[in-house]
């Protein structure tokens, strides 16, 4: 995997494994075992809903272990007047001269959809580093290419 994470991305995965091994593992088996009281197990609905539920919460703490135990660590100490993990950055489409909003973070937490660009997207890999004022050119791929102008950074 080698995802990139901050230490506070991993001391936050840690904080949902803990949670997950010491709170929701009991409540899940509790209720496996509850269910599993119903009778017939090949027509029990609630038996089959709580043994899905109990291997996702499973699943979901291997894969977070996973990703701890293969991260790049990446520290997010860039210089308050630059674009780094863990700032906004409103930046003006050259193209159109549409302004948007972007929060850099890492692979992990990355969701285009709310504004949210991985350092490892083509706009985040261009923007690091850069300065207000500063013209990027982004590349998307050999052929497609776009650029930006970084209008202010914001820290969070």
């Amino acid at each position: 995997m080698n995802n990139e994470l901050t230490r506070a991305d991993i001391a936050e995965m840690e904080k949902e494994i803990e949670h997950r091994t010491v709170e929701v593992r009991k409540k899940l088996l509790e209720e496996v075992k509850r269910t599993r009281a119903f009778g017939d197990l090949s027509e029990n609905f609630e038996y089959h809903e709580a043994k899905k539920a109990k291997n996702e919460n499973e699943s979901r703490i291997r894969y977070l272990e996973r990703m701890i135990r293969t991260a790049r660590i990446i520290e997010d100490d860039t210089p308050e007047d630059e674009v780094g993990v863990n700032k906004s950055v409103t930046v003006r489409m050259e193209q159109n001269g549409k302004e948007a909003t972007y929060t850099i973070v890492t692979t992990v937490k990355g969701d285009a959809l709310k504004g949210l660009i991985s350092v490892e997207s083509p706009l985040g890999k261009a923007l690091l580093g850069h300065k207000t004022g500063d013209r990027v050119l982004v590349n998307v791929s050999a052929d497609v290419s776009y650029e930006v102008t970084v209008l202010k950074i914001h820290n969070i």
